[in-house]
Parts: C-alpha cells; structure tokens; sequence
C-alpha cells in the first residue's frame, strides 16, 4: 500500500508517518518544510520538498505512485492570525487541498482521503461541540478547513471519493514547532521558560481548551483507513477535559521545575470556551483512553529540552495589519 502523507515533517503529519510505517505501509511524505523539519521523519520514509499549492507536482506524483490512501496534514493552522493572512491562508489550505482531491480523483487508485480538519469549523457554538451542528466557523482558517469537508463530501457524491474527516482539537506533543510564535500555546510556553522569558497570555487566561496530546490521536487517525465504519464521516477526536489557558501555564512551568511567571497581553478576538464531544467517534472506534495532562506535558517538556530553544521564521505574508494584537506586530516588525 502507498500513501501519501502531505505536511508529514511537521507535528501531527511526523507521528501519522510512524503509525502507517509500523502497519506496513509504503510512504511518501510531501512538504515543503515551512513548519516541520526534515529530522522529524523516520528512516525509510520517501521525502519529496514540495508544496500542496503545485499542481504540476501534485499530479505527476500521483502518476507515479499510484497511491492507495492519502493523509492531508499539510497546512498552517493559526486560527487568529488567519484573520490578516487571508490570501495566504486560503491559498494553502482550500486551493492546496483542491489540488489534492482533484488528483485522487483523476488516479482512480484512492482508497481513502483522510483529512484533518478542525473544531474552528464550529465557532462559538453550543458545549460540548458536536459533529451534528451546524458549522458556523469566526475566522478564516476554520472558513477554509469547512470548505474543504464540503468538497470532500461533494467529491464523494460526484466521483466516489472515499473519506474520512477528523476534526482534532489543541494538539500538543513531542515533534511540535516550539519555535512558532503565532500558535500552539503548550510549545510557545516551553518556548519562552527555556528562553527565560515570561509566559505570555492574551486576556486573563480564563479561557479554555481540551489539550489533546499526540499518541491519543496519530495511531487512531492511521488506523481509520481500515475501518469501514469510518468512511465518509467526519469525528471530532482529542482529549475529554477542558483545562483554562492559565492553568496549563502553572503546569507547564511545574514541568519545568520553575515558578510561573506569567505576562498577560490585551485580549485577542477568539472563541472563549472549546471543547467538543467524542461520542460518535467512539461508537466506530470503540472507547479511548486519554493521557492526563501532566502526564503528556511532562513527556513533551523533556523532548522540548533534549532539543533546546527553536526559533522559526517569521511570517512575512501579514496582508492586513488592522487590529493585528501588538505583540504579533512586534514579530513581524
């Protein structure tokens, strides 16, 4: 079986690559190294520098590979920011992400498209989020990621396109890109401790998450393209329990072994409280056990300081600066 894997350097597409290898899976990571690292990647594994935006490319790896399933990771996930990076956010992940389906299509040899999408589909809705709601995303990256499910769906009805659309939640982890100042809360943390910094938090803190840590998530997602159960759903998938920004701050630093020094900036646009049901995803997949927080951030607090203080390039494609928060224009400034 081949499988493409886009976005597979990065954090979540590095531990999708590890779980389709271990099930025996001929691979072919596609990434153009923008958020991930090549070191990321096991031994084994076919690496092509490339983005999901190349057409060309795209199709003439399908015409080669002849791919039996596909694994879309590829994609920069930063729900605020996408607010000013609009053309550049629907640029990689809509058009990117049509280029792909448009390949699976044309290749006839595509079992499954798995795609990951996000709960940014719902926006400020009802809690627990659940997959029978209406999507009604606030920002552009969630706008984005639903037009993708609904030309997934689309592609399924005129085609037959197989999918599955997972919709995971504040995912944390070794791998991730701590280095990445617009997004990613646990890794800016980790981030900012070993840089002596304060930890910095928009607003009072008092908003809240379920943070999902990765070996909850990347086997099952792998695993999905066996399940028949699974095709042409979408699930929400990640941790049960949600946890306020500021809370996670205390143990992050707990992680650490320091005191929490905690910097509070002006409050941002972005939903409050986010946490979603797995109900239906547990009526396919059977019932999941999640690591404790203090467990998962342990474990990524003693990757973060095997591989040190990261610093990632600066987002140079800002296109609307208006109520862009002061300390992201720092950055880009």
């Amino acid at each position: 079986m081949y499988s493409l894997i886009t976005g597979g350097c990065g954090f979540i597409g590095s531990h999708i690559v590890r779980s389709c290898k271990s099930m025996g899976h001929k691979i072919v990571v596609l990434d153009d190294l923008s958020g991930g690292f090549k070191e990321n990647l096991p031994e084994g594994v076919e690496f092509i520098h490339g983005s999901i935006t190349d057409a060309e490319l795209i199709n003439g790896l399908f015409e080669k590979y002849h791919f039996n399933y596909v694994y879309h990771f590829a994609a920069y996930a930063a729900e605020g920011l996408s607010h000013f990076i609009r053309r550049f956010n629907y640029t990689n992940n809509t058009i990117g992400s049509i280029n792909l389906i448009n390949a699976a299509v044309k290749a006839e040899t595509v079992q499954r498209f798995i795609f990951t999408s996000s709960i940014a589909v719902y926006g400020t809705a009802q809690l627990p989020m659940t997959e029978e709601m209406t999507p009604s995303p606030e920002d552009p990256y969630g706008i984005s990621k639903l037009a993708v499910e609904l030309d997934l769906k689309a592609a399924h009805e005129m085609f037959g396109l197989d999918y599955t659309i997972f919709r995971p939640h504040n995912v944390y982890g070794e791998y991730q890109n701590i280095g990445d100042r617009y997004r990613n809360v646990i890794g800016i943390f980790m981030n900012q401790i070993m840089k002596n910094q304060p930890m910095t938090i928009f607003g009072d803190g008092k908003q809240t998450r379920a943070f999902s840590y990765i070996s909850d998530v990347a086997p099952l997602i792998a695993q999905s393209v066996e399940n028949t159960g699974a095709a042409n759903q979408i699930f929400n998938i990640g941790a049960e329990k949600p946890y306020s920004v500021l809370r996670l701050a205390h143990i992050v630093a707990e992680s650490f072994g320091v005191k929490p020094v905690i910097k509070h900036l002006d409050q941002r646009k972005e939903v409050v409280h986010a946490f979603s049901s797995h109900k239906k995803l547990e009526s396919i997949f059977g019932s999941q056990s999640y690591a404790p927080l203090t467990v998962g951030i342990n474990k990524m607090a003693e990757w973060a300081k095997s591989v040190g203080i990261r610093e990632s390039k600066i987002l140079s494609a800002i296109e609307v600066d208006k109520n862009l928060p002061p300390s992201w224009k720092e950055i880009t400034n």
